[in-house]
């Protein structure tokens, strides 16, 4: 029992020391069959690899297969764009820079130009960890991640321009989620399943309902946790939100803001 303690307090101090935003270039610009992602359309990439380092702006088409058997790596800038019906697999784990993009899985419903998960969705999976320091942001839709996922710091700052979004769901996580110091228009946790703790900690988000005007972000919605739901420091404050989600399942404890939700 102490020893998960000890790791869960590890968890939050290392966000909390970590957590410092970064301005960074707006997304702008369509990638087929996706949402407007990358800065530019880049190229389209797949194959097998042992360790794949993404350079630039690509993406995997609908159809198509990328495989690493090792570590994929989305360095500085860079913009990897799966949000289309191909199909991604890492054994190892997958590490984010700064300023850079991961969009990886779709689901029945996402939203974006051309539609891509209108009528089918698909199961992208992550063998190790997604760790992200300072990214402008990810998109995760319907993974299986074996390990954590952790991202600290980044963002495009408060604002709305750019318009900059960081979803995070119908994820499988076999560890930890961890979001900590992310800056942008909105931020959301919904539907996924958690198999230990979910910290969020000082998150911004400043999209405002068009009904009502009130803050609509930091969404905290739908999710099964097997460990704790801890969130301190976010604005707007966690909440279900206009989502249509309801409380979330958490065997653990709710801590700070998380407790109302």
């Amino acid at each position: 029992m102490s020893g998960g303690i000890c790791k869960l307090g590890c968890l939050v101090a290392l966000a909390t020391a970590l957590a410092v935003g970064v301005s960074a270039p707006a997304a702008s610009a369509w990638e087929p069959g996706g949402p407007p992602i990358c800065s530019s359309i880049g190229e389209p990439i797949e194959g097998s690899y042992q360790n794949l380092t993404i350079t630039g702006n690509r993406w995997v088409g609908a159809g198509a297969e990328l495989q690493v058997s090792g570590n994929l790596t989305i360095p500085r800038g860079a913009c990897l764009d799966a949000f289309t019906l191909g199909e991604v697999h890492v054994r190892g784990n997958i590490v984010v820079g700064s300023g850079a993009i991961l969009a990886l899985g779709c689901t029945l419903g996402s939203i974006g130009p051309g539609e891509p998960c209108e009528s089918q969705s698909t199961d992208d999976t992550v063998g190790g960890s997604i760790l992200a320091f300072h990214p402008l942001t990810m998109y995760l839709d319907g993974d299986t991640i074996g390990g954590s996922v952790v991202s600290v710091g980044g963002g495009p700052g408060a604002t709305l321009s750019p318009y900059v979004n960081f979803p995070i769901k119908e994820n499988n996580i076999g560890g930890n989620l961890l979001v900590s110091g992310w800056k942008g228009a909105w931020f959301g946790v919904l539907r996924n399943t958690v198999h230990h703790n979910v910290v969020l900690l000082n998150d911004v988000g400043v999209t405002t309902s068009p009904e009502t005007g009130e803050p609509d972000s930091t969404e905290i919605a739908t999710n099964t946790i097997s460990g704790s739901l801890i969130c301190f420091g976010n604005s707007p404050a966690a909440q279900l939100g206009d989502s249509g989600g309801s409380p979330n399942t958490v065997a653990g404890l709710k801590l700070g803001q998380c407790k109302k939700v």
